[in-house]
């Protein structure tokens, strides 16, 4: 086993341990409702001709009554980017289009427009470079300030344990990154995003996989908890419209600039995997 296939092991190993473990606490959460949704997954294996050997993923849903639609993805795949997209990647190029990637993806959207809808990614890939990458972020149709402050508050200090330098940036990459162009506004409240944390050896690896790691702890650890606070808030008909009407926006960003839905169809990744960060409905005006 090379040294980049082990890391990639390594990674893939604790992603759907991280998986595993959020699934439970969303399931908790749906028994504390009086609900018996439980997650249902289905296994994907990727095509790539000549390849014997492209990887594939599991993709968890669950529909309840507190999580109208939650996905959890977990995948490793691996191969050749098309030329055309090589050139996009840190480290590919159409002379270099190998890559391995492994990660975990996760988007809930809530029954109740007072709970905040939220998204979850980390990831390692290796092309003619190694890192990790991800973040995550809160999108709630309806803002409470003392949700936005405790979600910042326990990814700064995530980041505060390993860089002081890296809230700050990651923060500002959140902002900048889940931004609507054409409407001129942001996706949700923020949150942070970060990519290309590069591990040229054993050390910056490790580093970089602890990193990571306490970012899906910082997740597990808050996001439960606003579920919590919010899901038994009573809410109207026009709570219920705002919902939908942002949804459609975050609609948009994810068909239109998300990076990683772009990342799955190009690289031939399952469709209803990519797609299930979709809201189970949402309104246009």
């Amino acid at each position: 086993m090379t040294e980049r296939t082990q890391h990639t092991d390594t990674a893939r190993q604790w992603f759907e341990s991280l998986r595993d473990r959020i699934c439970a606490e969303f399931e908790a959460i749906e028994r504390e409702a009086g609900s018996e949704a439980r997650f249902q997954y289905d296994s994907w294996q990727r095509e790539e001709e000549g390849n014997p050997d492209p990887g594939g993923g599991t993709r968890g849903l669950m529909k309840g009554t507190v999580f109208e639609k939650v996905g959890v993805n977990v995948s490793t795949v691996r191969g050749n980017f098309a030329p055309e997209f090589a050139g996009t990647i840190n480290g590919a190029s159409a002379e270099n289009p190998g890559f391995t990637a492994t990660g975990i993806s996760l988007v809930a959207h809530m029954a109740n427009p007072h709970v905040p809808a939220v998204h979850m990614n980390t990831r390692f890939l290796t092309t003619g470079k190694a890192w990790f990458g991800g973040g995550a972020d809160l999108n709630p149709p309806i803002p409470y300030a003392e949700d936005t402050a405790d979600f910042h508050a326990r990814f700064r200090a995530a980041c505060s344990a390993h860089n002081p330098t890296y809230y700050e940036r990651f923060k500002k990459w959140a902002d900048d990154y889940f931004f609507i162009p054409h409407r001129g506004v942001h996706r949700g409240v923020g949150g942070i995003f970060y990519d290309h944390l590069e591990c040229p050896d054993d050390a910056a690896f490790e580093r970089n996989l602890a990193f990571t790691k306490d970012v899906g702890e910082a997740f597990l650890d808050v996001f439960p908890k606003l579920v919590r606070r919010r899901m038994e808030s009573d809410f109207t008909p026009e709570d219920k419209q705002t919902q939908l009407e942002w949804r459609g926006r975050y609609a948009e960003f994810n068909l239109v600039y998300d990076r990683g839905t772009l990342f799955g169809l190009k690289t031939g990744g399952n469709i209803d995997a990519i797609l299930m960060s979709l809201p189970p409905e949402a309104t246009w005006a």
